[in-house]
């Protein structure tokens, strides 16, 4: 027989976007069910060990916090766990990030999702979306029983991909104009690093150039970071390993993702050859999967563009804040271009730019809001896409349970959950 389940809000993607809307929609008092295909949540943080929240704090001197909320719950859980102190401001950019472990960024996004009565589904790919009159009815889900059926009122796409915009029929665009995507970065983590290692970037530079002439195979990037890991261990975390890869299509994600593997261990040789303190290193893990940056966006009300973004624009319709500088990665191997947002403040973020345009019932949330190339270079980072996220939840629980969703109400909603706006 046929399994069919009934909810109010259907959240697509278990990241930090779809987290934060799962959360919010929940504390609306809308049933809600949050859908992943991975056997936790997390997205990008816990599946490409992205283990930074960027966008958390603006890059001032002192850094203002410009995102709670469900954000701001998920950081309590953190330092619950003994796993967050505070924000750490990097060396050579200046940007300010709070530094994540893996196993106790999942226990804490468990918690926050479960604490708020959201019932989570793992396991679970969406493959499909029942339409009628420019709604959504229903998605079509699979897992190894077989095919299911969740109803809803209504949806959230926070699926990084735009996956379901894509399934009912929202317009979505991919790339950029010229279907150019952003690179992508397979995450490297290492061990047996010394204590008092320093790994400033143009020190890795040097190590690197130094690979490269010394005949290492495989070293593209030469220039990129290296972090300590938080909690007290001598692991770290390069982000250095870049491909140009389609995050939709299987054969091109197994070819960056073969490619970037062989990338790391080339990496761990030149560090080992090069960087002191780092002689005895060994790899930790890849991935798992390669950080996708970039693939589809939905076209919704307004497109948040970059002159709004360096110009720290505000909104009438403001449902969130983003603070982190546009930070473009335009080629595989090439160095990052990074643009500074006035007075190192904040911009906001409009709620027109998350309705998906062409369903009715439909918000996005993350890397997918509608947005020009440097808007996204900014918007698409994880502590912005907690904001996102709880404001798109908000907006389609408050639609389900009024049959509309005006942003003054979704506003008044939410600063009663502790946003930040």
């Amino acid at each position: 027989m046929q399994r069919k389940l009934t909810f109010d809000v259907a959240v697509v993607g278990g990241g930090a976007a779809g987290v934060g809307a799962a959360v919010g929609a929940a504390q609306t008092g809308a049933r809600t069910i949050l859908i992943d295909r991975n056997p936790y949540f997390g997205g990008a943080a816990t599946h490409s060990s992205v283990l930074t929240y960027c966008g958390f704090f603006t890059q001032g001197e002192p850094p203002e916090q410009i995102v709670g909320g469900v954000g701001q719950n998920v950081l309590n859980h953190l330092a619950r766990l003994g796993m967050y102190e505070g924000p750490r401001r990097t060396a050579r950019t200046g940007t300010v990030i709070v530094l994540l472990d893996p196993e106790v960024t999942k226990l804490a996004l468990d918690r926050c999702v479960t604490e708020a009565g959201v019932e989570p589904l793992l396991h679970a790919q969406v493959i499909g979306a029942e339409t009628s009159g420019g709604r959504i009815s229903a998605i079509q889900c699979v897992d190894h029983a077989g095919m299911f059926t969740i109803e809803a009122s209504a949806f959230v796409d926070a699926s990084g991909e735009g996956d379901l915009a894509s399934l009912s029929g929202g317009e979505v665009i991919f790339g950029n104009a010229e279907g150019h995507l952003q690179s992508a970065t397979l995450m490297i983590r290492i061990g047996g690093v010394a204590a008092d290692a320093h790994a400033h970037p143009l020190q890795v530079e040097q190590a690197v150039l130094k690979g490269k002439a010394d005949g290492i195979e495989g070293l593209t990037k030469e220039l990129g970071t290296i972090v300590r890991m938080p909690g007290g261990n001598q692991d770290v975390l390069a982000i250095l390993c870049d491909e140009e890869v389609n995050g939709l299509e299987a054969g091109s994600m197994t070819k960056a993702e073969l490619s970037g593997r062989r990338q790391a261990w080339a990496y761990l040789e030149a560090f080992k050859r090069y960087l002191p303190g780092f002689e005895s290193a060994y790899l930790v893990q890849t991935g798992p999967q390669i950080g996708i940056r970039e693939t589809r966006h939905i076209v919704g009300e307004y497109t948040l563009t970059g002159d709004d973004v360096l110009q720290a624009r505000r909104q009438a319709d403001a449902i969130a804040r983003g603070g982190w500088p546009v930070e473009l990665h335009p080629e595989p191997g090439k160095p990052n271009v990074w643009h500074e947002i006035k007075d190192k403040s904040f911009y906001d973020i409009p709620l027109r730019s998350l309705k998906v345009k062409g369903v009715g019932n439909l918000w996005a949330a993350g890397r997918i809001i509608d947005c020009d190339p440097l808007a996204f270079a900014s918007a698409r980072v994880m502590g912005t896409a907690f904001a996102t996220g709880q404001a798109a939840g908000v907006a389609a629980a408050l639609h389900g349970q009024q049959g509309a969703s005006d942003y003054q109400s979704v506003r008044s909603e939410l600063l009663r959950q502790e946003a930040i706006l």
